[in-house]
């Protein structure tokens, strides 16, 4: 595609390694030295090799009666080297969407008799069409994006990329992000590396004990929630009255939560209980067993069961029949209701 001439293979190659940018970002030493050749009419070879990529981008040519010298290719003919496959791009882009119309115009007059009511719930099975519709709502979201995020063991680094991919252009867009995560979330070094990287003004991270499930509200319009519990099927709502019932949820938890940037909750009271223990407590006394715990507070089994022995050794409990016992006679249950 460029033009190298003589020992140009070289200077592009050398342009890839150690000078890299785009055309479009022609770098300072390179835009003097063009504006120079242009002016003279030439540019000696050693001047540009400051600049290979001059010639990388075939902005110069060896000049044919003398080797050591370069000419400078007209900027008109340069521009057009480069508008003519960006402009037949375009071109074969806006034929394929004129063929896709008019694939689809039999069936617009039969759409058009669906009441409002039918894309009021819309199921999205697969990842990738649940992340195409996020990708959307997103992109259209102009004031608030609402999210429920329960703690997953399997936020990973990848996970971490596309949720910056998603939501900084939106914190950079001015809209507002409220995010309600479990507590345990305030010991998991990749959330916190992702609120790091998002969390001012616009952003706001709070955690509270127990989530009921994942949840994501744009401009109190259109909501998504699961319909799975291995997140491969989720359905999109934009019925009204749902979405305001689903945001009043989040506000009835948000009002409950504590900000992630004071500290965690789990400090011991002066009965030498913590605030994730009388969580537990109460998830006990209503019959819960230990895996059912553990997933709705957002730990994993082993953490859920230490907890429970050190809330036995606290009431001095012998037994799991003995513990439920002495969890409602201590009034633990009472304390726990006046905290919220």
């Amino acid at each position: 595609m460029f033009r190298t001439l003589g020992g140009g293979d070289f200077v592009a190659n050398q342009t890839k390694a150690t000078h890299p940018h785009a055309v479009t970002e022609l770098c300072e030493e390179g835009n003097r030295l063009y504006a120079n050749a242009l002016r003279a009419g030439r540019i000696a070879r050693t001047d540009a090799m400051s600049a290979p990529c001059l010639v990388e981008f075939a902005l110069l040519h060896t000049d044919p009666d003398d080797e050591d010298w370069l000419r400078p290719v007209p900027p008109t003919v340069a521009l057009a080297e480069r508008l003519h496959p960006i402009e037949r791009d375009i071109a074969e882009r806006r034929k394929l969407s004129i063929k896709i119309a008019d694939a689809f115009e039999p069936f617009m007059a039969l759409g058009a008799q669906l009441t409002t009511t039918d894309h009021s719930i819309t199921v999205l099975e697969g990842g990738d069409r649940i992340n195409a519709a996020l990708n959307l709502a997103t992109a259209q979201c102009h004031a608030e994006m609402l999210t429920i995020q329960p703690s997953d063991d399997r936020f990973s680094e990848r996970s971490l990329t596309q949720g910056l991919e998603r939501d900084r252009p939106l914190i950079e867009r001015g809209v507002r992000i409220r995010t309600l995560y479990q507590h345990t979330a305030r010991y998991s070094p990749q959330k916190l590396a992702y609120v790091a990287q998002l969390a001012n003004s616009k952003a706001e991270y709070r955690t509270i004990d127990e989530v009921v499930e994942r949840l994501i509200v744009c401009d109190e319009t259109v909501a998504f929630i699961p319909a799975r519990d291995d997140q491969q099927v989720a359905l999109e709502l934009r019925h009204p009255g749902l979405v305001r019932y689903l945001v009043k949820v989040f506000e009835f938890m948000w009002s409950r939560s504590v900000p992630l940037s004071a500290g965690a909750p789990y400090g011991p009271a002066a009965d030498g209980i913590t605030d994730i223990q009388y969580s537990i407590a109460k998830l006990l006394v209503e019959g819960h067993v230990d895996e059912a715990i553990a997933r709705r507070l957002g730990m994993n089994v082993r953490t859920c069961r230490a907890h429970i022995a050190k809330l036995a050794a606290t009431l001095g409990s012998g037994s799991r029949a003995q513990l439920g016992f002495l969890i409602a006679q201590s009034g633990i249950l009472e304390r726990a209701g006046a905290a919220q």
